[in-house]
């Protein structure tokens, strides 16, 4: 919240009072108030960047027309990683605004395995200048494991630089649980760096005394939760539980359960990853708001949960309620169940395409980053002793993956995929210029009979990886990645079928983001061609080499059993 002059003080008294105008004024809409649960007729004062006056009528020197309107508290993102958008922090802002997303908390981790603090700094520059309040969480994983090869390295000393920046919360999620547990120096030392201050968790399943030696260490959130009884458990023991609904992970149904008016002071709302395909066809946190609704969510608990719940979780104790003194971010609904969102204010301005015009540009980082080996068909030949291999098993709709056992044919010292039991290959290709390494395995559950997918957003390290029933398909699209400097690609017999570039960092288009919807279309439609059954495909793909989620990955360095913490001998 900006700072006020006693003069910008007492001009505010006097429009709560009704002595003068306000600034703005929302008229005649009814407001829900997230203390009591009641819905009440009352105009919206607003000064500046804040509410000044409610439960009354006032006149406004702008005055906006509310009847027929219910006006709620802006929504809060409480995780998620904007590259995985797709978009730019700037487009990123226009295209999700609309939909009553009025504060983001961003880890900008994908970036950062990329660029390093060079990705910090641009994400820092973009939210100053955004319409939207975004907040961002240092991240801290860059590597998120030794199992992997990424483009930086950020020791605790890297991120201290940052700590005291406006928009800096604390530290984002602590994906190495395993290194919190074991007591990794370089964990402690980051963990150390920021107590007393807010620490995001990434803790997927873990339970009993070994959640509680990780809550021992400070952290307080976790979004990696998949069950109603794991979040109780969570919860129990002092967590704030974020529940995720994205383009890949959708846990949404699944924790429905707890969005109950007791439980809602203590969870709160989060996307993680979503495309603006998504968005485009289902919406935002507004989706997630009505979802839960109609399976039976009481309206003032799912409200609670996207805002001020979020709020009080990270400190942001300006913004959440509709009330004199708060933030000015609020979502003005058609209908409250349905959530459908007609216009929104942030920080007392309404948004439109005038707002979103006196934005500052921010230089994009992160050109010509895929610095990975031209490959050929050879480099994804699969060695191994016997027909026999452990195989990634793709959960739809989960970023959390089995461990399968597969007998595959076998010629020549090599194994093969299997289109008619769904196995494919999987390789991961280093492309930060670091070491060149290929990892290759197997997954199943693409549905994939011919061609490939290749992605440069390979979560965490950003490395390309590629799926693919041809190795000669899935040499081209991996190369074709180094020319378009990053993106997705869906090849097949030899050629190119559908691709989208990605140049900021590999990971993000400088198109506006409904050009990049409209290019998802023709790259899902491509993926479909091939036989997948994945809604995702994409995403799903890029989630295959993330090892600090269970149970079995993929890296540069090869197979990894996520519940050993080790790489496997295929």
């Amino acid at each position: 919240m900006v700072a006020r002059t006693a003069a910008e003080l007492a001009q505010a008294i006097d429009q709560g009072r009704g002595v003068a105008a306000a600034e703005l004024v929302l008229k005649g809409g009814r407001v829900l108030d997230l203390v009591t649960g009641e819905i009440f007729a009352t105009d919206v004062a607003i000064s500046g960047d804040r509410i000044v006056g409610t439960c009354g009528n006032y006149r406004g020197i702008r005055e906006i027309d509310a009847r027929g309107k219910i006006v709620v508290p802006g929504f809060i993102d409480t995780h998620l990683h904007i590259e995985s958008s797709l978009l730019t922090p700037h487009e990123f802002d226009r295209c999700v605004l609309g939909y009553g997303v009025t504060t983001a908390i961003c880890d900008p981790h994908e970036i950062s395995n990329v660029l390093g603090v060079d990705g910090i700094q641009y994400f820092l520059e973009c939210a100053t200048e955004v319409v939207m309040d975004v907040r961002v969480q240092l991240s801290s994983c860059v590597p998120a494991t030794h199992l992997e090869t990424s483009g930086a390295r950020l020791e605790a000393g890297d991120l201290t630089p940052f700590m005291d920046h406006p928009k800096v919360i604390g530290l984002a999620e602590f994906m190495n649980f395993p290194g919190v547990l074991a007591k990794d120096p370089d964990s402690l030392a980051k963990l150390e760096a920021f107590s007393g201050r807010h620490i995001d968790g990434h803790a997927p399943l873990l339970r009993g005394l070994d959640l509680n030696g990780y809550l021992a260490a400070g952290i307080r959130t976790d979004h990696e939760i998949t069950t109603a009884d794991e979040a109780l458990e969570k919860l129990r023991k002092g967590m704030h539980v974020l529940i995720r609904e994205g383009s890949v992970s959708k846990d949404l149904h699944a924790l429905i359960p707890i969005i109950t008016e007791r439980h809602s002071p203590f969870i709160a709302l989060c996307t993680d990853d979503r495309n603006p395909l998504d968005i485009a066809e289902e919406g935002h946190l507004d989706y997630m708001i009505r979802t839960a609704i109609a399976a039976g969510a009481p309206p003032l608990a799912a409200y609670r949960a996207a805002s001020i719940s979020g709020a009080r979780a990270f400190g942001l104790s300006d913004r959440g309620l509709i009330a004199p003194g708060w933030r000015a971010d609020l979502a003005i609904l058609d209908d409250l169940a349905d959530c459908r969102v007609s216009s929104v204010i942030s920080a007392g301005r309404p948004v439109d395409d005038t707002l979103f015009a006196t934005r500052k540009p921010v230089p994009v980082v992160g050109r010509a980053s895929v610095k990975a080996r031209r490959v050929r068909a050879k480099d994804f030949t699969a060695r191994g002793s016997g027909p026999s291999t452990p195989v990634i098993g793709v959960v739809p709709g989960k970023i959390i993956t089995e461990y399968r056992a597969f007998t595959l044919p076998y010629r020549d010292g090599a194994r093969h995929t299997d289109t008619a039991q769904d196995v494919i290959k999987v390789a991961v290709v280093e492309r930060h210029g670091v070491n060149g390494n290929i990892g290759v395995g197997f997954v199943n559950g693409f549905g994939l009979k011919h061609g490939a997918i290749a992605s440069t957003v390979g979560h965490d390290s950003h490395n390309i990886c590629v799926v693919g029933a041809d190795d000669a398909d899935m040499a081209v699209a991996v190369n074709r990645l180094g020319e378009i400097e990053g993106g997705f690609v869906v090849a097949a017999d030899g050629k190119v079928l559908a691709e989208i570039a990605l140049p900021v960092a590999g990971l993000m288009s400088l198109l506006r983001h409904e050009e990049v919807r409209d290019a998802l279309i023709p790259l899902r439609q491509a993926a479909k061609a091939l036989g997948t059954t994945l809604a995702e495909p994409f995403l799903q793909v890029a989630f295959l080499p993330l090892p600090v989620i269970p149970h079995l990955k993929i890296t540069d360095k090869g197979l990894v059993d996520v519940d050993r913490f080790e790489l496997i001998d295929a």
